[in-house]
């Protein structure tokens, strides 16, 4: 056997590659993170994830308009409570009067 030559060069090659995918094949086959030949993983996706990020989402963005409406219920609320000119005051004041004389 002629060790220096193309065909033992391409042997040891094939057998690398070989190798390297039977490896990925068997991490597939179990579950684990597969490597690029570069050393870079790529994670499997998994459907009920990718369902609960979407619900997530939804419900987030639910909760940002609900806390949206507290927020503008509450500088309502903030203005009645530090009106300076007592317009309120003096307007539930009426009111009170008109009930009271009915």
């Amino acid at each position: 056997m002629d060790f220096g030559g193309p065909g033992f060069v391409i042997a040891i090659i094939a057998l690398c590659y070989g190798g390297w995918i039977i490896n990925n094949w068997i991490r597939a086959k179990h579950g684990y993170e597969l490597e690029d030949e570069w050393g870079g993983k790529s994670t499997k996706s998994d459907p009920s994830s990718t369902r609960k990020v979407e619900l997530l989402t939804n419900e987030n963005e639910a909760l940002k308009g609900q806390i949206t409406r507290l927020e503008e219920r509450l500088s309502v609320l903030e203005r009645i409570a530090t009106d300076p000119t007592r317009r309120l005051e003096d307007e539930f004041e009426k009111l009170k009067r008109e009930d009271a004389g009915k």
